[in-house]
């Protein structure tokens, strides 16, 4: 399962180290694409394969679905899992997501995330001030 939160440097080559505990459910490919809030999602390639067979399933005649999958699909790339459990950011990812040299891996059970550092901690500040607020609205939808 991809949870938690982990710090790590992007090397001057773009590489990213996963985590170690990770690696085994990632598997040796993954797939790097645009994420929402500034941030990229990581998936592996199999839990790509749904997401990327629901998109491409939602049909094109409405522009905000060709707009969004554009968005995702049309900025994935697929990636190896080096021996030492790296991957190569593409530049395209790297500027859209504002990556500087800190970065903060995060598990969001079937993805991951990855978020500059300072935009993740200006994030989870914001977020944790309304944490209540957001698990009643999760309740009033039966979630929690």
């Amino acid at each position: 399962m991809l949870i938690g939160q982990y710090k790590h440097d992007l090397d001057p080559k773009k590489r990213l180290t996963l985590p170690s505990k990770w690696r085994v459910d990632l598997g040796k490919k993954v797939v790097v694409t645009n994420g929402l809030d500034s941030s990229l999602f990581v998936f592996p390639v199999k839990e790509w394969e749904k997401v990327a067979e629901k998109l491409s399933q939602s049909g094109f005649g409405n522009k905000d679905t060709r707009d969004f999958n554009r968005f995702i699909l049309g900025n994935a790339f697929e990636t190896d899992v080096d021996a030492a459990g790296r991957i190569v950011i593409p530049d395209t990812l790297k500027t859209f997501a504002k990556l500087g040299n800190k970065v903060v891996i995060a598990g969001m059970h079937s993805r991951v995330e990855i978020w500059d550092e300072t935009a993740w901690n200006n994030f989870t500040t914001k977020v944790s001030g309304e944490a209540d607020v957001l698990a009643a609205k999760l309740s009033d939808l039966g979630i929690l």
